[in-house]
């Protein structure tokens, strides 16, 4: 790492800007939440398939081979994928815009 004097004061400056800890703390609880939502939908998954496999194991109709368990992995799969795109739209849009705000604070 570099120790020059004049990268520490822009460190500092930087953590020093109200805005900067505004994008710290939104994009934490952000992430936080997104993380949380998913893993209550993969642990959900997880204990059905502990505590009521037969449920997951039900055909979706007479005769056929696709058990309800299927559809609902795939959509866990899927979900997973949204809520990235969710984080990376709020990212590229809110989170971007704080960036750019600081950046040009910061000159």
């Amino acid at each position: 790492m570099n120790n020059n004097p004049v990268d520490k004061k822009i460190i500092e400056k930087i953590m020093g800007n109200k805005k900067y800890k505004e994008l710290v703390g939104k994009r934490s609880r952000f992430a936080w939440i997104l993380s949380a939502i998913m893993l209550v939908i993969y642990y959900s998954f997880i204990l059905v398939v502990a505590f009521a496999p037969k449920t997951l194991g039900t055909k979706i109709f007479a005769g056929s081979v696709i058990s309800i368990g299927i559809p609902v992995g795939v959509l866990i799969i899927v979900l997973s994928f949204v809520l990235t795109g969710i984080y990376v739209s709020r990212a590229n849009s809110e989170f971007d815009a704080l960036t750019h705000q600081i950046k040009e604070e910061t000159k």
